[in-house]
């Protein structure tokens, strides 16, 4: 149970965080020893309240909830402690449970709906005589939202009566001459334009320019002079103008914005992500950010094959077995615990908490085994389970998912034999578990046998993390799988 819930309090006509004092008590001062005023004291009575019901932030990461369902309606009676709403986080649902007793007055977000965080969602009435009161005060708010969405979204213009002239298009080849200013200006000229009014004694700046961004040319400069242009003239003007002609137009920019996207194909549906899988894609292309860097090593598992079939009927998973060992291996190798989270500094986690990822409907999650080096391998299987259930039924607490300093993540229950995890952000390292198969091998005096082998792959960071401390970890980590009698110590 959740209860950042209520804190917001609205009083008289107007939602405030304070109460209001009753208008017919007027703040009056006079020192003591006055006698115009008797010695009786004032109390200040304050009115009853109503009180927002606010989206609560239910984890570091969170934004906005999503309302799963009101468990309370409109006009029932809330004791503090009680649930009040489902609210559906980046990782979970969650009840969420009441400070004050009282009634709830009006509900602002439905069912389905989703609200950023510390946004009201919901009125809290102290009396039924303020039910009514709050219902008016919700709609009302509703209305000057809904006006100011309106009024802030831009208005069409007003159709007019006469139709607007046309503007014809200036030709591309001719290009329009700036008028010339009161002021003086630069002039622009080819040189063999200056040369040509040199010669016959024209004022360069009383030429009108027909060049590109109005330059002077030496055409220009003979129809101002009065003479014929030459034949060179003509041919180097008409050059640009066929080179401009034959030049392709521009192309069109797309109006969305996303011209270099190629558009959906015919009956294909597009689906919005949840919020789950909305945070999942925001770590994704966090973790993006991060210089990471993967070692394999191949672990013997015979003997850790043989001490699970042991322990199975006992209810210890293979999950469980490898996230002790893991553990058990990071006590020895602390850096591959630590973090880092400004890329200026790192910090060496004191507790060793094992995130495993698990698949749920909808997205992917990773349940936290707190303190798993010092748990007993039997204790640890039992809350792993409590902790799948509620992952699979989104019930897990913020600490029950956020908390984690390094992440193991098993693929081989698929048969899969290898693969590469991406680095959660705020974590050191994650390691990838392949499926365990045989192989044939060779001992040192060439005798071959039959093996069951595994491969995983930690993916680290490498700003804290270098090649020699991963390797000497999977080191660790692979004496502990081939001699697993320590992890039922």
């Amino acid at each position: 149970m959740v209860s950042p819930f209520l804190a917001k309090a609205t009083v008289g006509s107007a939602i405030s965080f304070s109460s209001s004092v009753s208008a017919s008590l007027p703040w009056r001062f006079s020192h003591p020893s006055s006698a115009a005023f008797p010695r009786r004291r004032r109390i200040s009575t304050v009115e009853a309240k109503i009180r927002e019901i606010f989206m609560p932030a239910l984890s570091s990461t969170m934004t906005e909830g999503k309302i799963v369902s009101w468990v309370k309606s409109e006009g029932d009676v809330l004791s503090k402690g009680g649930s009040v709403w489902v609210v559906e986080s980046d990782k979970a649902d969650m009840d969420v449970e009441t400070f004050y007793d009282g009634i709830l007055a009006a509900i602002v977000v439905p069912e389905g709906e989703t609200a950023p965080v510390g946004a009201p969602i919901g009125l809290l009435a102290e009396t039924e005589d303020e039910v009514a009161e709050a219902k008016a005060k919700a709609a009302a708010n509703s209305s000057s939202s809904s006006a100011a969405s309106a009024s802030g979204s831009p208005s069409p213009p007003p159709p007019t009566s006469t139709a607007a002239p046309a503007i014809s298009q200036p030709s591309p080849l001719l290009p329009t001459a700036k008028p010339a200013s009161d002021g003086p200006r630069k002039v622009v000229a080819t040189p063999y334009a200056k040369k040509l009014a040199k010669q016959h004694k024209v004022d360069i700046g009383s030429v009108v320019g027909t060049g590109p961004f109005g330059r002077i040319t030496a055409a220009d400069v003979e129809a101002k002079a009065g003479i014929a242009p030459s034949k060179s003239t003509i041919s180097a003007a008409s050059a640009p103008a066929s080179s401009t002609a034959a030049a392709p137009p521009p192309p069109k920019a797309s109006s969305g914005g996303s011209g270099s996207l190629p558009p959906p194909l015919p009956g294909s549906t597009i689906v919005p992500f949840t919020t789950m899988q909305a945070a999942v894609s925001k770590n994704m292309v966090e973790s993006l950010s991060v210089p990471t860097f993967r070692v394999c090593y191949p672990v013997t598992t015979d003997a850790l094959d043989a001490l699970y079939e042991k322990v199975k009927p006992k209810g210890v998973t293979m999950t469980a077995l490898l996230a002790k060992a893991t553990a058990m291996a990071l006590t020895q190798h602390p850096v591959v615990n630590a973090s880092c989270k400004d890329s200026k500094s790192f910090t060496y986690n004191s507790n060793i908490n094992i995130a495993v990822a698990v698949a749920i409907n909808g997205g992917l999650i990773t349940p936290v085994l707190q303190d798993a080096d010092k748990m007993d391998l039997y204790l640890l299987s039992q809350k792993w389970k409590e902790l799948v259930e509620k992952a699979r039924s989104k019930q897990l607490q913020p600490h029950e998912y956020n908390s984690g300093t390094f992440t193991l993540s098993n693929l081989g229950m698929f048969g899969v034999d290898r693969f590469d995890a991406i680095l959660p952000p705020g974590q050191g390292a994650i390691m990838a578990v392949g499926a365990s198969k045989p192989v044939v091998v060779a001992d040192v005096d060439g005798f071959f046998s039959v093996k069951s082998k595994m491969l995983v792959n930690v993916t680290a960071d490498h700003r804290i993390v270098y090649g020699a401390d991963l390797a000497s970890f999977l080191q660790t980590f692979a004496k502990i799988i081939q001699n697993p009698d320590s992890l039922t110590l």
